[in-house]
């Protein structure tokens, strides 16, 4: 006679396996959905708590930017707020956009001199860029777009790379004086369809 086996285990796994699946279809929802939405107004530096903030990433089709808000902690000193807005944008994007920096992109110093933010990457982000105008201009104007739009007392963003005046990153854009920020690369993401 076959002995079959007892169904109440084989539920219970079932069913535990299915609570932690919602679980965390529900954590990746939220965070997706955080990513969704923009702030209404900019932030101003605050000595604790978190702020919404606004980054630009590359959209699916590489054809221009797009925005994506994120919480990050607030911060009291413009040039540490500065460098995180930019640790940020090289974490890249939790929604439908693309990276623009390379995820070993390290920024060793900020500076603030008037109204431009000196950003000093190091040599990753030379060496992890695709070679080509369209990921050149993607890199940079989401840097200076980001810092701008976050930060509107900053008219303008300078790259050094290991401490040295960078003339281009790939050979496309020239880096010797200050970036301004480009809206105008931004697509309406409601016009982007992913491929």
């Amino acid at each position: 006679m076959k002995r079959t086996k007892p169904h109440g285990r084989e539920q219970i796994v079932l069913a535990a396996f299915l609570i932690a699946a919602i679980i965390l279809g529900v954590l990746i929802f939220g965070k997706y959905r955080e990513s969704r939405d923009l702030p209404t107004t900019r932030p101003e530096p605050k000595p604790a708590g978190t702020v919404q903030v606004t980054l630009f990433f590359a959209t699916p089709d590489g054809e221009g930017l797009g925005r994506e808000g994120r919480q990050v902690t607030a911060c009291e000193v413009l040039p540490e707020c500065v460098r995180s807005l930019v640790d940020e944008v090289a974490n890249g994007p939790v929604g439908d956009l693309h990276p623009t920096l390379p995820p070993n992109a390290v920024v060793h110093d900020v500076r603030i001199e008037g109204e431009t933010a000196v950003v000093d990457f190091g040599r990753e982000l030379l060496a992890g860029l695709p070679g080509g105008s369209s990921a050149e201009m993607a890199a940079v104007y989401s840097v200076v777009n980001t810092i701008c739009l976050n930060y509107p007392q900053i008219k303008g963003v300078k790259f050094l790379i290991d401490g040295a005046e960078a003339e281009t990153l790939t050979g496309h854009l020239d880096l010797r004086l200050p970036i301004t920020p480009d809206f105008s690369l931004e697509k309406n993401q409601e016009k982007v369809t992913t491929p």
